[in-house]
């Protein structure tokens, strides 16, 4: 396929809905106090956020169904690595033959915000729509860590993923994906660039949730007349200065802090990707843009918008229906990235069992 059949049309701007998802807005407004990126110190963050998403404080009823979950970890480059390893029920024949998909997933929070157990309730469907495996990296988080230990470790997972960690779970090396939402999108484009410098196996493909991938968004402002909700786009400046080194300047190469300043030549080559974007967002507008230059070389595998949600949907999936459709949305383009379309279809006809 040529970049130009495989090219999709991308507006310039990203639409907004009249209302927020009412389903949102409802869980909005009753845990006003939860913010990302607010003035607070991040220390603050970190409890309210787990007070509301963890895994283990959700009701069981909210908790989405999964297969098995397997507790492990990795040895890397500043210590064991925590992961959490998702084996949906759809795909067991797929692991048994070798065959099987695997998304490496590096979550959300600014930096310095968020543990796996906060996401996992969303990527349990993201692993069941899909038929793949999903590996949770439990990364260490800002200020106490800062960069290039979070590519570090993420880079030690996905090789360990594609070499024999994966290999003894049914997980073909050729079928390993890196996604991440909001900065865990920005990691895992600014990884691909860094393993393609190194020398190291690429990722085959990239699943994009509302990522942060240009300088832009540390000055970032809301449009005029435009709320914010729960993602505080002024508030992240702090958050990647904590981030980054404790240097005068930014670390070189800059496309590992910032991907998405990269010109459009230098995507070349890389994995094709699925970005999905968000109306109610501050980060709006950097996700297109990103989605518009991969598209330009031919490298956007689909671009999916919901003009009604807001930043931070994959954690939202028990308390709003469109934010589970959107998770399970980004499960259905992990499928087709992964595998192909007789093996899709197989997967689509369990699913609808």
């Amino acid at each position: 396929m040529t970049s130009e059949q495989s090219r999709i049309h991308v507006p310039k701007a990203g639409t907004r809905a009249a209302f927020l998802d009412r389903g949102v807005a409802r869980f909005l407004d009753s845990h006003q106090d939860l913010k990302l990126g607010r003035t607070e110190w991040y220390d603050v963050e970190r409890q309210k956020h787990a007070e509301v998403f963890a895994l283990k404080n959700l009701p069981e009823h909210k908790a989405n169904p999964i297969g098995t979950v397997e507790f492990t970890t990795v040895r890397g480059p500043h210590g064991d690595i925590p992961i959490r390893v998702l084996y949906p029920e759809k795909g067991i024949d797929l692991r048994t033959s070798g065959d099987a998909g695997a998304l490496v997933y590096c979550h959300g929070g600014e930096y310095c915000v968020g543990s796996v157990d906060e996401f996992e309730n969303g990527l349990r469907l993201i692993a069941e729509t899909s038929g793949c495996l999903v590996v949770a990296v439990e990364y260490r988080l800002a200020p106490e860590f800062r960069y290039p230990v979070q590519l570090d470790e993420y880079s030690a997972v996905v090789d360990w993923v594609q070499g024999d960690g994966g290999r003894y779970r049914g997980v073909h090396p050729r079928r390993v994906a890196g996604g991440g939402d909001g900065v865990g999108g920005s990691m895992t484009v600014a990884l691909c660039f860094r393993r393609r410098s190194l020398g190291l196996k690429p990722l085959a493909a990239q699943l994009l949730l509302y990522p942060a991938v240009y300088s832009s968004y540390l000055n970032l402002e809301e449009d005029e007349g435009e709320p914010t909700y729960y993602m505080q786009g002024k508030g992240t400046y702090s958050c990647t200065i904590h981030y980054l080194p404790l240097t005068a300047d930014l670390p070189r190469p800059v496309e590992y802090v910032y991907p998405g300043d990269q010109g459009s030549s230098g995507l070349i080559g890389q994995p094709p990707a699925a970005i999905l974007t968000n109306g109610f967002d501050p980060l709006r507008e950097d996700g297109i843009r990103f989605a518009r230059k991969m598209n330009r070389v031919g490298l956007l595998a689909a671009w999916k918008h919901y003009d009604d949600l807001a930043y931070g949907w994959l954690q939202m999936t028990p308390w709003s229906e469109a934010a589970r459709q959107a998770t399970c949305d980004a499960g259905v383009e992990l499928r087709r990235l992964l595998y192909k379309p007789d093996i899709e279809e197989e997967l689509v006809r369990q699913h609808n069992l």
